[in-house]
């Protein structure tokens, strides 16, 4: 049986559309499967990794952050690859990344992500140095002195003041050498008389 050649022209031509076709459509798709946007985002960073873009056209790239510009809109090519640092806050923080692609739409990216606000940490105390007291020394209590005198300590009587040779002499009181004289004939006179006495009394016994 032989095939005419028409037919074979037909199956040619109908391959040949065939591989055209699948060709066209892995190129479709090869771009769509290469754009990679990678971002993440922390309490205090944003990061971005675009990469396998189409170096051909120009692609956009712009971050906010509460509707503000964190990263003014910058054009690259086959990628791009940036660290932002976030303003500090006490609140969550909405981030937005706007990615444009030049050879199409479909390949663009608008995406939000929340930033979260840092933890505080608190830095470990510093112990406190303590300082070191000198040991005190001991003293010995010296024995304190007793307050009743010793009853065998007699006070000392004062000595009796002699007087001095060269001291001057006292004045004179009615006083001389001739007062025992005259003191001796007092008794003299007293013995005479008291001998009279006895001798009348005595006369005056004998008569009776």
């Amino acid at each position: 049986m032989t095939i005419p050649r028409r037919s074979w022209r037909a199956a040619g031509t109908l391959a040949a559309a065939a591989v055209v076709g699948l060709s066209g459509a892995v190129l479709t798709a090869g771009p769509a499967a290469a754009h990679t946007p990678t971002w993440d985002v922390t309490c205090d960073e944003v990061s971005l990794h675009l990469t396998q873009y189409n170096a051909g056209v120009t692609n956009e790239v712009t971050v906010t952050v509460d509707g503000k510009d964190l990263l003014p809109t910058e054009t690259f090519g086959k990628e791009f690859d940036k660290t932002i640092a976030l303003p500090e806050h006490d609140q969550p923080l909405t981030v937005r990344l706007v990615v444009k692609a030049g050879d199409g739409e479909r390949y663009s990216k608008d995406d939000t992500k929340q930033a979260p606000v840092c933890e505080k940490t608190t830095p470990p105390a510093t112990p406190t140095p303590t300082e070191t007291k000198p040991s005190e020394t001991p003293t010995t209590a010296s024995p304190s002195p007793s307050d009743t005198p010793s009853e065998s300590a007699s006070p000392s009587a004062p000595a009796a003041a002699t007087p001095s040779p060269s001291s001057p002499d006292l004045a004179e009181t009615g006083s001389s050498s001739a007062t025992p004289i005259i003191g001796g004939a007092a008794v003299a006179v007293l013995l005479a008389g008291g001998g009279i006495m006895w001798s009348v009394r005595k006369r005056r016994t004998a008569q009776h």
